[in-house]
């Protein structure tokens, strides 16, 4: 058996979508479950049986012998909450019992770690183990996941595979849920349909002009790829990137997205919100050097192909992956 867990959410349930076309069904899904929203994302979808997260850890510890693999996406993800002890609890603590398990009964872990733990980008954006202990993540959210990136490197009992993948700024199907934690894309496209017109972030820094802000945007079906592909060729253990690094402008997300519902560009910017001003990442780009030595050989989907088939395939049908 393989387990996922966060499989109701965004990036797990298109997890589960990829695992059953390479014709693996026998799964343990793992996540609340508690919205048809996000339900609706399992819908057709093939496994053996759904376990509340709250339920999970005893469960795993009385069916380690039968389970092979895990790949632990969920996690409290909003970077607008500031309480600590939520992330402590969801994303630093409950991953190490997982790891605890896994540990115990020689089974192989992948987990999503985050590029939030790189903080304003001060030390750069390149997954070297020795910079972990003087990164400055900007949040709670991105804090945690760098408290459990320190805590598994210190670890000298580990799974027999284990790494963890720091997710650059992820888009794609299924993300109808997440509200306003959904991608830019998703709003993006919501907007254009809406008014004609799409909002973004005015620049609250002189060296970057509005709009011409960067991240490392991945579409989730390179992402779900790798995590399989970690799986498949358990390379060194350790912290990976996962973007595609190449940064790319909002305003070229934008302009991307207007194509791909073939209507004229009509952008306007609005005052980014206070409660993160302070906190917002102007640049983000994946050194995946570590990566490809390891062996990955694919090319990362460009972001105009990205939202092409994101829009054209996905959000204009309403459809699910």
């Amino acid at each position: 058996m393989i387990v996922v867990t966060g499989a109701a959410g965004f990036i797990g349930s298109c997890l589960v979508a990829l695992l059953n076309e390479k014709e693996m069904d026998d799964l343990i899904l793992v996540d609340e479950f508690g919205t048809d929203e996000k339900n609706k994302n399992l819908e057709g979808k093939c496994f053996k049986e759904k376990i509340h997260r709250n339920d999970f850890i005893q469960w795993f510890q009385d069916n380690a012998n039968e389970v092979e693999f895990i790949y632990h996406i969920g996690a409290r993800t909003d970077t607008t909450e500031f309480d600590k002890s939520i992330f402590d609890e969801l994303n630093v603590n409950y991953t190490k019992a997982i790891w605890q398990i896994c540990t115990e009964n020689n089974i192989g872990l992948v987990y999503a770690s985050s590029a939030a733990t790189y903080g304003l980008g001060e030390l750069g954006y390149e997954d070297k183990h020795n910079i972990v202990d003087q990164l400055q993540p900007l949040n709670p959210y991105g804090r945690s996941k760098n408290d459990f990136d320190k805590w598994a490197l210190a670890q000298e009992e580990t799974p027999p595979f284990w790494c963890g993948l720091k997710f650059f700024n992820v888009y794609g199907p299924n993300e109808y849920h997440k509200g306003r934690m959904a991608s830019v894309i998703f709003h993006a496209f919501n907007q254009i349909n809406s008014n004609g017109e799409m909002k973004l972030f005015q620049s609250h820094n002189e060296n970057y002009k509005d709009g011409e802000q960067q991240r490392d945007f991945i579409y989730v079906k390179d992402l779900i790829d790798v995590c399989i592909w970690m799986e498949e060729n358990q390379p060194d253990n350790g912290l990976y990137n996962l973007g595609t690094g190449k940064a790319r402008t909002f305003m070229d997300l934008a302009k991307g997205t207007f194509k791909a519902l073939g209507k004229e560009e009509q952008i306007t910017f609005i005052p980014t919100p206070e409660d993160i001003r302070d906190k917002y990442q102007y640049f983000t780009e994946a050194n995946m050097s570590k990566l490809i030595r390891a062996g990955y050989d694919k090319e990362f989907t460009s972001l105009e192909d990205g939202i092409l088939d994101y829009v054209k395939n996905f959000l204009s049908l309403n459809r699910y992956y």
